[in-house]
C-alpha cells in the first residue's frame, strides 16, 4: 500500500464525520464520502504536490456538497432522529447537553455549520478552512463568530442572538 493511499484511508473517518454532521443521515453521508473520494481519485492530478493534501480532499468534499446541495436545489431540513453524532464518552452520551447541542447545531445554517465543525471537530486552522470553503479568512472569521452567537443562543432557549448595537 503506497503512502498516498494510507493516507486518504487514515482521511476516511474524518471525511464521514463531516459529511454525517452536514447532511444528518448516515447513507446520504456515505454516499458523499464515496463521490469526494471518486472525485479526489479521478482529480488527483490537480493537487499541486507539497500542498496540504487534507485540505484539498475536504475542499473537494466542499465542492461535491455544494455541487449536489445546487443540483437538488433546496435546503433539506435535518430531522432531530437524524441529527449528526458528536463523539463524547459514553457516559455523557446519554445527556440532554449532547442532545440540545445536536439539535442545536442542525438548526444553524449550512456556512456557520461547516465552519464551525471545521474549526472545532476537525480542528482545521481558519487558514485551512478557508482554503477549504474557497473563502477570505475574514468570512471564515465572521462566520465562526456569527455561528457560535447563534448556537450559544439556541443553547439557551432564544431563537436567534440578540442584535449588536453599532456605532
Amino acid at each position: 500500500m503506497s503512502e498516498f493511499d494510507e493516507f486518504i484511508r487514515d482521511q476516511v473517518p474524518r471525511l464521514r464525520r463531516y459529511a454525517r454532521a452536514l447532511l444528518g443521515e448516515r447513507s446520504r453521508a456515505d454516499d458523499l464520502v464515496q463521490d469526494t473520494l471518486e472525485r479526489a481519485w479521478t482529480r488527483f492530478h490537480l493537487w499541486q504536490r507539497g500542498s496540504n493534501l487534507r485540505a484539498w480532499l475536504f475542499t473537494v468534499m466542499h465542492n461535491v456538497f455544494v455541487n449536489q446541495h445546487r443540483k437538488n436545489s433546496r435546503e433539506a431540513a435535518v430531522a432531530l432522529d437524524d441529527a449528526p453524532e458528536i463523539a463524547v464518552n459514553d457516559g455523557a452520551a446519554q445527556s440532554m447537553d449532547v442532545r440540545d447541542l445536536t439539535k442545536a447545531l442542525t438548526q444553524l445554517p449550512a456556512e456557520f455549520r461547516e465552519v464551525l465543525l471545521l474549526v472545532s471537530v476537525e480542528q482545521m486552522s481558519y487558514e485551512e478552512v478557508a482554503e477549504v470553503l474557497n473563502v477570505p479568512l475574514g468570512t471564515v472569521m465572521s462566520r465562526l463568530s456569527r455561528g457560535r452567537a447563534r448556537l450559544r443562543a439556541l443553547l439557551s432557549g432564544e431563537s436567534t442572538p440578540p442584535l449588536r448595537r453599532v456605532k
